[in-house]
């Protein structure tokens, strides 16, 4: 059976969110998918929303009504993949302790702003990361509180040019986890649609939101 795929964007426009959703949709569509996108919050609480075999937010911030992120919630622990990339699941619903657990990260800084930084890939043999080499990437260099649950796929280390009381700290760029049966997968990678065309960012992003799909 075709697999389905939920797509919802909004926020900060400096994110280009809507063309980061077309995106998604492009890479999802590419695996077979059947996709859904949608500027409407509300569909990622809808009653029917287990029936998505993934969601991704490509939101900043933003706002979900507690009923309907109960509906969210309720569908990732029963199956439903979540997935996103730079600011999607790191700053989306901010305000939502429900949310933030099944997200298992939160943007807290980009030291420097834009600025060019290693991404060190650390599980070559991961399938989301097979064939991909370390390089260099010029964007925000996120730092994230995040859930030592997590399974670690590439991370950055931070020089200390900019906040020397943070130098030599190492940071997870690409992982996954799981939220009950859901399983999560994340890239602080993206911080515009532009980046998600670097052939590495988008090889992680679509084999990520493949992974996260419910199987």
């Amino acid at each position: 059976m075709t697999k389905r795929a939920l797509v919802v964007w909004g926020g900060m426009e400096l994110h280009t969110p809507e063309r980061g959703a077309h995106v998604v949709r492009d890479l999802l569509e590419e695996e077979g998918f059947a996709v859904t996108v949608t500027p409407d919050y509300d569909a990622l609480g809808a009653e029917d929303v287990g029936s998505n075999d993934l969601v991704v937010p490509v939101i900043t911030d933003g706002v979900l009504a507690p009923e309907k992120m109960n509906n969210l919630i309720a569908a990732i622990r029963a199956g439903t993949g979540l997935a996103g990339y730079h600011m999607g699941l790191a700053t989306t619903f901010r305000a939502s302790v429900p949310f933030r657990y099944a997200a298992s990260v939160y943007w807290v800084q980009h030291p420097g702003n834009i600025i060019t930084y290693k991404v060190d890939v650390t599980r070559s043999d991961h399938p989301i990361m097979a064939g991909i080499e370390s390089f260099e990437h010029t964007s925000e260099q996120y730092y994230l509180n995040y859930d030592p649950a997590v399974e670690v796929l590439a991370t950055t280390t931070f020089s200390g040019e900019f906040h020397p009381w943070r130098k030599d700290v190492v940071m997870p760029v690409v992982f996954t986890t799981t939220h009950d049966r859901g399983r999560v997968f994340y890239s602080s990678l993206g911080h515009t649609a532009d980046e998600l065309e670097i052939p590495q960012v988008r090889t992680i992003l679509q084999r990520g939101l493949v992974w996260a799909a419910r199987g």
